[in-house]
């Protein structure tokens, strides 16, 4: 029951994350540049409820923002799903419970969803390569979902810890004690 209320406030999440992204940030860009809440949302979710509940978010969110905003079907789902396995990655190998480790997981997610998606835009639509224009947009979203996430990372870290809870539960080796 706990984890189908979770599911339900994270399907919530999204769609404020989704008012955000479209209309909020619109409002507020740097350069024109608004940032990518769906990967670092993608991320906190993988990062926290586990790499079941991030892919099938990272499937759900992908194919939607492919209809809705993508030019081509496919990269999104594919950018998101690394995010994903990013996550877990990250998960299993560094600790939560420092802002900076967040943000530098946030950072390397935010490069790979950016420069993989560039890519998969190059060779699906045969678009011009234009790595000053894509390093300036890269270094601007990376400032500000970096900017966002220390703004945020207190409700991150509480929300995150009882979604943890819920989802892997307390792993103690108890033959120790």
């Amino acid at each position: 029951m706990k984890k189908l209320i979770v599911v339900i406030g994270i399907f919530i999440t999204f769609l404020i994350t989704y008012f955000l992204q479209a209309n909020f940030f619109s409002w507020f860009t740097i350069g024109g540049i608004k940032p990518n809440l769906f990967v670092m949302l993608t991320l906190f979710i993988t990062l926290f409820a586990g790499i079941k509940l991030g892919i099938c978010y990272s499937l759900f969110l992908g194919i939607f923002l492919d209809l809705v905003i993508g030019k081509n079907l496919g990269i999104y789902v594919t950018m998101l799903l690394l995010t994903s396995i990013l996550g877990a990655y990250f998960d299993k190998n560094f600790s939560k419970d420092s802002r900076i480790t967040i943000m530098l997981m946030v950072i390397a997610s935010t490069l790979l969803f950016e420069i993989g998606s560039y890519i998969l835009s190059i060779i699906m639509q045969n678009i011009n390569v234009q790595i000053l224009e894509f390093v300036k947009v890269l270094f601007i979203e990376i400032i500000y979902n970096t900017i966002i996430t220390v703004i945020i990372y207190p409700i991150i870290t509480q929300l995150g810890y009882k979604i943890e809870d819920i989802f892997k539960g307390q792993k103690l080796l108890t033959k120790y004690f």
